[in-house]
């Protein structure tokens, strides 16, 4: 298992290829449809430099602490990635170096990744609960008036996955 900390770094990607299993400590930044859509519309709300994107809706449960409201994430799990190819490797261009999703992504994405010396990895479906124990804080939201599932999570996490390297900066796809 090959353990990486935020930002991802060029040296962290080319060491990895398709079929990898890797962890990610650090920042991860949640973005579904109309996050990437507003990205590239408006711009991305944090710096993606480096970043590492992670196709989900989590499961948030609001509370209110002292007249102050706090987020408690309840499950966070991948949602399908092919939803995101109109706009994935426009995002991938700006800077981002690791996407997590389920299912693959097209031959866009793909050339985008080689293109970025980026990757696109996988986690497993059905493990929300699994993934939730590996966030320790919400750190902030952006973009909350597109909905809980839609708005960008700032999440800090600790030896978030397993997830695997579907599609590596050299082009190769375990989908092929």
């Amino acid at each position: 298992m090959i353990e990486l900390n935020t930002p991802i770094t060029d040296d962290d990607i080319n060491n990895l290829k398709a079929g990898d299993v890797i962890t990610i400590s650090g920042q991860i930044l949640t973005a579904r449809d109309q996050a990437h859509k507003r990205i590239l519309e408006e711009g991305a709300p944090l710096d993606i430099e480096g970043a590492v994107l992670f196709h989900a809706g989590p499961i948030i449960k609001e509370e209110d602490e002292n007249g102050e409201t706090k987020y408690k994430m309840v499950a966070v799990g991948p949602t399908t990635s092919m939803r995101m190819n109109p706009y994935e490797a426009d995002v991938l261009d700006m800077g981002a170096k690791i996407i997590i999703g389920k299912g693959g992504m097209d031959d866009s994405v793909r050339e985008a990744l080689k293109r970025n010396n980026a990757v696109y990895v996988v986690a497993t479906g059905g493990c929300a609960a699994l993934y939730v124990d590996k966030v320790n804080d919400i750190k902030g939201v952006d973009w909350l008036d597109l909905g809980m599932p839609e708005a960008i999570w700032d999440l800090d996490v600790d030896s978030f996955g397993p997830l695997i390297v579907a599609m590596d900066s050299n082009g190769t796809s375990l989908y092929d």
